[in-house]
């Protein structure tokens, strides 16, 4: 608890810096956009009985987390021939630019978490980041140190619990559950919608602050 508090805190300023910094524009447009604004949140009203009906719990210690215990990195689960990385931020950014089927070189993010304008290029891949919305080092402590290899695999590489965002967000963010990190309030609804829709999935339990929080996040639907 402590490690995420300080890392927020080391964090903080240079998120607020960048915000302060002139948007990069583009004038193309892209496909559908993702619901980064939370006007496309989904079933609000499905999401509150699903949040009803998840388990409370509280976490373990995590003893034996590793990432590597989540399989293979992007691994193309859906046979589509490409990775699940490439998969997310060609669903994600938009005026996205691509070597052969697969691979994006480039493109526009707006970031759903802090609602910066990003441009991505591969060269820099790392200010955009696949971020996973129930994060794995909290899944694990919640339950899937139990699982099969093969359904954490599963469950690491789902294109439902994968968004692409900004990476300072998302190195804040880390590990925590909606309790102890939340996105701007534009997209708390559709993170929560998002989150509880994961969670129901892998039927994974959600600690008390996490339900309180969501709670709350459904409010601003």
């Amino acid at each position: 608890m402590m490690r995420r508090v300080v890392a927020g805190l080391a964090l903080a300023v240079p998120l607020l810096t960048a915000a302060c910094e002139g948007d990069i524009g583009l004038s193309e447009t892209g496909g559908p956009r993702p619901s980064g604004d939370g006007s496309a949140a989904g079933d609000e009203a499905g999401a509150r009985r699903d949040l009803a009906g998840l388990r409370v719990a509280a976490e373990g210690d995590g003893d034996g987390y590793e990432r590597s215990r989540f399989g293979t990195r992007w691994k193309d689960i859906d046979r589509n021939g490409c990775d699940q990385r490439n998969d997310v931020l060609a669903r994600d950014l938009t005026a996205t630019r691509k070597k052969g089927d697969c691979v994006v070189l480039g493109g526009r993010l707006d970031d759903p978490y802090s609602g910066k304008e990003i441009t991505f290029a591969k060269a820099d891949a790392a200010e955009v980041q696949i971020d996973h919305i129930y994060p794995l080092a909290l899944a694990w402590r919640m339950g899937a140190s139990r699982w099969s290899e093969d359904r954490r695999e599963r469950f690491a590489n789902d294109h439902a619990n994968l968004l692409a965002v900004w990476g300072v967000p998302n190195r804040q963010k880390s590990d925590s559950g909606p309790g102890e990190w939340k996105p701007r309030k534009a997209f708390q609804c559709a993170y929560a919608v998002k989150y509880i829709g994961v969670a129901k999935k892998y039927s994974l339990p959600v600690t008390r602050a996490d339900h309180d929080a969501l709670r709350t996040f459904l409010e601003r639907c």
